[in-house]
């Protein structure tokens, strides 16, 4: 089931039973490969649009495998929204997962000497359309008003997470970066608390989307590993 505040969410998002045939249309429609970075990540790191599309490089620790997401970001000239801080206005801390590290390194390849994930094609002092996942998904025939949207894939990754029993309610919302704003411990939460649990929670997800590129798996299923030798697909396609 997915938690309160998922409920509440009015962003569309896929059940799991429809995973599979998301990840095939991924796989099969072809995009830009900045917009493939961009649709890959978006899904496998919780974040929300905004967090992703105006990141810097500076703000990633690959050899510790986190993300420092800052409460604030410079305002880029010209972009909508990028003075905006982050919308709990609070540092976090988010762990990634093998696949997630091999995605962004790749990315940092090709999009070069640049200092920010996802630079304008055509001036790399601006920013990625903020419509990138939402006009790739609806090239993917998905009606995104009613079926899907990038936001959505927040809801899709915690309501599987919390599908397979695994995890707290509290770990979910520390990923999601969900926070009492009249909590005194928040700045220390947000960087610190829960965050190995956090990590294998992050490394299931990536693994659980990478089984379901072959066949429909329950996240409970797939968690729990009920004899069908699903991570062991999953942990061999990372070595």
């Amino acid at each position: 089931m997915l938690w309160d505040q998922q409920k509440q969410n009015t962003a569309p998002a896929l059940s799991h039973a429809r995973f599979e045939e998301l990840l095939s249309r991924i796989s099969i429609y072809s995009d830009s490969p900045v917009t493939c970075f961009a649709v890959e990540l978006t899904l496998l790191t919780f974040l929300r649009s905004s967090e992703l599309r105006f990141a810097w490089w500076e703000e990633f620790d690959f050899e510790r495998a986190v993300w420092h997401v800052p409460p604030k970001r410079p305002e880029i000239e010209g972009v909508r929204y990028s003075w905006r801080e982050m919308k709990m206005e609070t540092p976090h801390v988010t762990p990634l997962s093998k696949q997630a590290v091999m995605l962004l390194k790749e990315l940092k390849e090709y999009s070069g000497d640049t200092s920010r994930l996802f630079p304008g094609g055509h001036n790399p002092q601006q920013i990625v359309s903020e419509n990138i996942v939402i006009k790739s998904l609806r090239t993917r025939v998905y009606d995104t008003t009613t079926e899907v949207c990038g936001h959505g894939f927040r809801t899709m990754a915690c309501s599987a997470t919390a599908d397979s029993g695994l995890w707290s309610r509290k770990t979910g919302e520390m990923e999601m970066s969900h926070q009492e704003r009249n909590d005194v411990r928040a700045p220390y939460v947000h960087t610190a608390e829960y965050l190995e649990e956090r990590r294998v929670m992050m490394q299931k997800w990536a693994d659980y989307l990478d089984a379901n590129r072959q066949a429909h798996v329950t996240p409970y299923d797939f968690d729990h590993d009920v004899g069908l030798g699903y991570n062991m697909v999953s942990r061999a396609k990372r070595k």
